[in-house]
């Protein structure tokens, strides 16, 4: 990565400032003047968005899928003969090395998105990846259950980063109501390849004995190897930000990145990139709502992180074969991505949040209640659908909400950092809430998570009455929203 560092200081062709100053001024003269109609404009830049869509979505949502996989890939190993050869069965060692994952996630959010914007997208989400990928390698060679906690340790400490990076990068790219769908494909990227990540972990198993060891840990070897490869191709795929590619020859002409800039200014005017100081970062960490939103995507994850970590031992409990519990784990998963696809263009296209977070929030809620109550297999099954199709379609929703309502860079970068930060909070709850005494049912972690759906059902609520009422306000002229005049919050 080094090498990177080095060719673009010295050999690496870059666009000199009078090149950027000239394809400026040709992009103003054409607005000036006419040249360039509105029906003009927007075609070049739904051609200009496909770039980046092409060059974004695909690499950063395939490296999240196999983080993804790697964090959640225990419930496979489970399964697979893990919990008798590491004695999980004594007290909860399972759930605490659930849960200890979540504690250095949790505390390296922020720094990771200060890191990242100083050393440049492509270098630190590259270099992240490849370390969690070799530490999941390390999982496959463990005796005991102790040296497993200090590789979840590790394994939090590298994968923080990567989601709010991924966020944090997104969020600079695209318009306020553009993203919802981005973020939603690129999360069904992650769905999907976990979805099937069952199956590919049913396949390694069947490895059994191979090089004398046991299948479950083929799982972690295979799999961190995957990571690695792709972390490799992520160094020379991910961009940057977009007034970092001004600085370096890029896919994407300065004239097209200026375009970008010109909407992004437009939309929300923080196409310029404000330097993050520790003042700015108490000064975001001060705002009550970004506390909100926190809360809010801890819930989400509380719904995903319990079907993750706990699906397969609840189908497990249904009575049915490990062969058949990892084919009955995907369809599941699989069926949630195009009813969040659904959700998050309808969202986009009406530029509302609230109503649909809520309707996430009361899907999930059913399908954990039907998972809880009936005896029939069928009904508790169709539960699970219900509950991955909530908490995976709300993921989109919650994350777009908090990024069309704030402004500048700096703010994105701590506020993303915050927000996902409280994912590992959600993770953690998920792990402390499941327990094993009360295998398979697990009442304690299904009615947790119901209180989960519920408080974010009160804070959609809530949230929408406080931006309605600034929303009038600032129509009022009583007051200027984040400090742009004629900006609205979304509700």
């Amino acid at each position: 990565m080094e090498s990177k560092q080095a060719s673009d200081a010295q050999g690496e062709p870059t666009l000199m400032k009078e090149e950027i100053e000239q394809s400026s001024n040709s992009l103003d003269r054409d607005t000036e003047s006419g040249q360039m109609d509105d029906r003009e404009l927007q075609r070049r830049l739904r051609r200009i968005y496909w770039k980046v869509d092409l060059r974004l979505i695909p690499i950063l949502g395939a490296l999240y899928a196999v983080s993804g996989i790697d964090r959640i890939n225990l419930s496979s190993a489970r399964v697979a003969g893990m919990h008798e050869d590491l004695h999980f069965y004594i007290g909860n060692r399972y759930s605490v090395v659930l849960l200890v994952f979540f504690i250095t996630y949790f505390m390296f959010e922020i720094p990771s998105n200060i890191i990242l914007r100083k050393v440049g997208a492509a270098i630190w989400l590259s270099f992240i990846a490849m370390s969690w990928g070799i530490v999941i390698m390390c999982a496959g060679f463990v005796k005991t259950w102790g040296p497993l906690i200090a590789i979840r340790l590790l394994l939090g400490l590298f994968e923080a980063g990567f989601f709010p990076g991924c966020m944090y990068l997104i969020s600079c790219w695209y318009r306020r109501y553009q993203i919802q769908q981005r973020i939603a494909w690129f999360y069904s990227i992650n769905v999907i390849a976990n979805g099937f990540g069952s199956l590919l972990a049913y396949g390694i198993i069947q490895m059994e004995g191979l090089g004398g060891l046991r299948g479950w840990r083929w799982i972690f070897v295979i799999e961190g190897l995957l990571t690695c490869v792709l972390a490799m191709m992520g160094y020379y795929l991910i961009i940057d930000f977009p007034d970092k590619l001004l600085k370096k020859k890029s896919f994407l002409t300065a004239e097209e990145v200026e375009l970008i800039k010109a909407e992004l200014d437009k939309d929300r005017g923080d196409a310029v990139h404000d330097p993050i100081t520790p003042m700015k970062v108490l000064k975001t960490l001060s705002r009550w709502q970004l506390w909100i939103y926190s809360l809010l995507f801890m819930c989400v994850a509380i719904g995903i992180y319990g079907y993750a970590f706990f699906g397969v031992v609840i189908l497990q409990g249904m009575g049915y074969s490990p062969g058949r519990v990892f084919l009955l784990s995907a369809p599941p998963a699989i069926a949630s991505v195009p009813f969040s696809l659904v959700i998050s263009y309808l969202a986009d296209r009406t530029k509302l949040r609230a109503p649909y977070v809520a309707f996430m929030a009361i899907t999930c809620t059913i399908g954990y209640l039907l998972v809880a109550y009936p005896k029939q297999n069928g009904v508790r099954y169709f539960g699970v659908f219900l509950g991955l199709a909530g908490a995976n379609g709300a993921l989109p929703a919650v994350l777009a909400w908090q990024a069309n309502n704030i402004r500048g860079q700096s703010t994105r970068a701590t506020a993303s950092g915050l927000q996902v930060a409280f994912g590992a909070v959600g993770g953690i709850y998920a792990s402390v809430t499941f327990l094993e005494r009360e295998a398979p049912t697990y009442f304690s972690g299904l009615w947790a998570g119901i209180a989960a759906q519920l408080f974010m059902l009160a804070a959609c609520i809530g949230m929408s009455i406080y931006h309605y009422i600034q929303n009038r306000k600032a129509a009022r002229g009583e007051m200027v929203i984040e400090g742009l005049e004629g900006f609205r919050y979304t509700y």
